[in-house]
């Protein structure tokens, strides 16, 4: 059974919570020990790699956790301030199981942990994470054993850096570039990753700070890309990158200032491995347009549909030996970066797929953005599954299917509804081959959803 502690905390793929209210350092500790137990590194057969972000309760949160995994006669390895596709570099470099201590994208009072595998492969609520909250619930009240494993410093952002130019090199025209790290971790990757790159570097917010003074760190919100958007048109730069806290996603802004879909940019980096490797299986989660099964089949590959999340994602990438997968939520996943997701190496797959021709970013892109899409909107719903069912029953004459929540196609439009798996909200998607319909079909739906 998991404690009330560690229960409100431990979500479908990591840790996250108030801290240190919540998620306080005797939790860190607990979890600590039971995560070195369950990834096989107990008793003197092993290390893990810690890293964490710019928040102010992470270093507090490091220490904690690194007794926990030294109490139970394990090593640590500290690469210090790190992104989290950082951290998985340096699990797969290393061959260590790891764990980032961020809350990602989520304001300044939380913060959390995102634990992995040796290799970075995920560890989700049922891979291992309930398993490490439970046996974590023993040990809250418990003395903690002394912490008698090895502590040792390494700074991994130059292999980092050199891994992704291995995978994603970036060769033409040189770029004017304007990158938003809002204050999280990017500020800390993108001056490594981009020293040696043909590019103007144009930086807003790279001050690490765990306050967010500028916007929050979540550019799946409009309103944090506003400034993106103003200095992109100010400068005349070729392209605008948006990252969040953990820099694990990323976003992109075309010459005009204009939002990107990240479904676009899951189908532009989908044909560069297509044309590497003809055939090739390609991902995208329920919610991803239908451009990207579309753009994988015109270049001759395979698309996977997938249900959203990170550890159904990675599992299904080692399943079907896909060479790449794309969320509409920013998140990319690559098989040679050890089936785990970067937005820093989406970011240089894109900036060298500009670079290769002499066309506008727009133009690239706007290829690819061939339908309209209303964007993810959230309404409140106490019986989630009471509303599903209406809308089964109310949408029985068209396509259904229910890989992640209930997806409703027709020939001209398709709709998506998920429960969220951490709050009462419904999460509604739609896309048509026009804005009016589009617009008709949300619409109905949502008076549905909010009747």
């Amino acid at each position: 059974m998991i404690d009330a502690r560690l229960s409100d905390i431990v979500k479908a793929y990591d840790v996250r919570g108030l801290a240190p209210q919540d998620l306080t350092p005797q939790v860190a500790r607990a979890l600590g020990a039971a995560f070195a137990d369950e990834v096989g590194i107990s008793g003197g057969r092993g290390s893990a790699v810690i890293g964490h972000d710019m928040r102010s309760t992470s270093p507090l949160l490091v220490a904690a956790l690194s007794e926990g995994i030294r109490s139970q006669r394990a090593d640590v390895v500290d690469i210090g301030l790190a992104s989290t596709d950082e951290l998985y570099a340096a699990s797969g470099r290393l061959d260590m199981p790891g764990v980032m201590v961020t809350a990602s994208h989520n304001p300044a009072e939380y913060n959390g942990l995102k634990m992995c595998r040796a290799g970075a492969r995920p560890i989700g609520f049922h891979t291992g994470l309930s398993a490490i909250a439970e046996a974590a619930s023993v040990r809250l009240d418990t003395p903690p054993a002394e912490p008698v494993g090895r502590v040792t410093a390494r700074d991994f952002l130059e292999e980092y850096a050199a891994l992704l130019h291995r995978l994603a090199p970036v060769r033409g025209r040189r770029l004017t570039v304007v990158v938003d790290a809002g204050n999280g971790m990017a500020g800390h990757t993108v001056p490594a990753v981009f020293a040696t790159l043909d590019v103007d570097l144009v930086p807003l917010y790279f001050e690490l700070d765990g306050t967010f003074p500028n916007h929050e760190a979540n550019p799946l919100d409009p309103r944090t890309l506003v400034d993106l958007q103003s200095a992109v048109r100010e400068h005349g730069a070729d392209l605008g990158l948006a990252f969040d806290g953990d820099a694990d996603r990323c976003f992109v802004i075309d010459e005009q200032g204009e939002i990107v879909s990240p479904s676009a940019i899951t189908a532009l980096i989908a044909s560069r491995y297509l044309a590497e490797q003809a055939g090739a299986t390609v991902l995208y989660n329920a919610i991803c347009s239908r451009v990207v099964p579309e753009v994988v089949a015109e270049h001759g590959g395979t698309a996977v549909r997938t249900p959203v999340g990170h550890s159904l994602i990675k599992a299904e990438m080692a399943r079907t030996g896909a060479v790449f997968g794309g969320e509409h939520s920013g998140h990319f996943y690559f098989r040679d970066f050890y089936l785990a997701d970067s937005g820093m190496l989406a970011a240089l797959h894109v900036l060298g797929a500009l670079a290769e021709t002499d066309v506008p970013a727009s133009r690239l892109i706007g290829a690819l953005e061939r339908y309209a899409a209303s964007g993810e909107i959230n309404s409140t719903v106490d019986d989630q599954a009471a509303v599903l069912d209406l809308l089964r029953r109310e949408y029985a004459s068209f396509e259904l299917d229910e890989l992640d929540g209930l997806t409703v196609t027709a020939d001209t439009w398709w709709f998506n509804v998920r429960a969220s798996n951490t709050e009462p909200l419904l999460r509604l998607n739609v896309e048509a081959d026009d804005r009016p319909t589009m617009e008709r079909v949300r619409d109905e739906v949502l008076a549905r959803i909010r009747e």
